[in-house]
């Protein structure tokens, strides 16, 4: 810090007492750069280690994770998708998510929107009523979630990344079961993130137990495997049948998106942006419970990890909802996090409305965004506006819509739909709601 201090001083009285000696003019000026540039580096860096020691690394877009270190007072910087932390131009962590998600989203191509690029054939919708979600915010780390029922094997809750993960260490057959506030309905999503490093790792999702023990081979209906060589996909073992199953090497690579969907015997499986499994025959049990469990290998060295688990009722089709209902809300419009930009993901909800609006060109809608109540009360109510406007301003300019059909309204958290007390209810009241305007 000393020589911070002094070097603008020094400077004056060099550059001319010194002057007739310009060999040494120069060399003693050349000098001091370096000395001044080495102490804004020694600065710089001792900026950098202070924040990736102390502060909280959240991957972009994790709600969540931002959320839980605010609130107990700890800087954030983020991480793409890769897992790597997003920094400036200096190399300093980026603590602002919408300067992250610009700074991540930069390159030849620029930031990806809903419909470009890898999402351009994307069609996963998440449901829009949440019937479970658990990210282990409410457990104590190394316990076991509260919110699943044990059934056997390792199973903890950790820190990585600043995050919470549910991780398995074996042995073969460890399985928990996630209890539902009712049996599965025709139309149900289910999201969740798997990172198993081990290329044998794989995780079986059943949508009741198994037919025996931790039998599946004589389960007589479809499941779900999550795996890296084996696959990923919808699986069947009782007898000869439909089946769809993808090598997903990504698993096994770091963190990466699980998404499923089942709609009436119609399953599609999606890893990242990319369908994994489609098959339109497939026979799903519809019970009470959700069945995770690790078929074949796992130990302290080699853990299977996993992310939030997120179970969703789906419904009709928006238009038909909205002329029985005269409004519809929907999750599957995501935004950065505190942002109003809207991410790739989000490209079929869009497409969906869209189309709809194309197709009938006498509606009208008024576009509500709304939070729940973590938060500031006039941030919230400033952010759903914003994130209102920001979905009528993509309709506008990818489908043409007159700007006219199209008001907005920010709700922020005052019209929950849900308990804001528990995870579900906080997941529900997270919401566009598209509302029928009269003539």
């Amino acid at each position: 810090m000393r020589s911070r201090l002094l070097v603008p001083v020094l400077l004056p009285f060099l550059a001319t007492a010194i002057l007739p000696a310009q060999d040494v003019d120069g060399q003693i000026l050349n000098r001091l750069r370096r000395t001044a540039e080495s102490a804004a580096e020694s600065e710089l860096s001792r900026a950098i280690d202070r924040l990736v020691r102390d502060a909280v690394r959240c991957a972009l877009g994790d709600t969540g994770c931002e959320e839980r270190a605010r609130a107990q007072g700890k800087e954030v910087i983020f991480t793409d998708a890769e897992g790597e932390i997003i920094t400036d131009e200096k190399g300093m962590p980026i603590t602002d998510p919408a300067a992250a998600a610009a700074r991540a989203g930069e390159g030849a191509a620029g930031p990806q929107k809903p419909g470009e690029g890898v999402w351009a054939n994307y069609d996963f919708i998440p449901g829009e009523t949440v019937l479970f979600y658990d990210d282990y915010t409410d457990d104590v780390v190394g316990d076991f979630p509260r919110r699943m029922e044990y059934q056997s094997g390792n199973w903890e809750v950790v820190e990585w990344e600043g995050r919470r993960l549910l991780r398995n260490t074996g042995p073969r057959y460890a399985a928990v079961k996630v209890i539902l506030p009712r049996a599965l309905p025709e139309r149900f999503t289910i999201e969740f993130e798997a990172y198993f490093p081990h290329t044998n790792h794989q995780l079986v999702v059943g949508t009741a137990p198994p037919a025996s023990g931790n039998n599946w081979s004589g389960f007589d209906t479809h499941f779900f495997r999550v795996g890296v060589a084996h696959g990923t996909g919808v699986d069947i073992r009782a007898r000869d049948g439909s089946r769809s199953v993808t090598r997903t090497m990504e698993v096994g690579e770091g963190l990466v998106p699980v998404r499923i969907l089942v709609d009436g015997t119609y399953a599609k499986v999606y890893v990242e942006e990319t369908r994994v499994a489609n098959i339109p025959n497939a026979e799903f049990r519809r019970s009470e419970e959700l069945w995770l469990e690790n078929i074949y290998f796992g130990d302290q060295q080699n853990p299977l990890y996993l992310g939030p688990i997120r179970v969703a009722e789906g419904g009709t089709d928006l238009y038909r909802r909205l002329a029985e209902e005269g409004r519809v809300a929907t999750q599957g419009i995501l935004f950065e996090v505190s942002s109003a930009t809207i991410q790739p993901e989000s490209a079929p909800t869009l497409v969906e409305i869209g189309t709809m609006l194309r197709d009938h060109p006498e509606l009208r809608l008024r576009i509500e965004g709304h939070t729940d109540s973590t938060g500031d009360d006039a941030a919230n109510l400033d952010l759903s506006q914003r994130r209102a406007e920001a979905v009528r301003d993509f309709l506008v300019a990818s489908y043409e819509i007159d700007g006219g059909r199209l008001e907005t309204e920010g709700m922020g958290e005052t019209s929950p739909v849900a308990d804001n007390a528990t995870p579900e209810g906080r997941q529900n009241n997270r919401r566009v709601e598209l509302v029928k305007l009269g003539g």
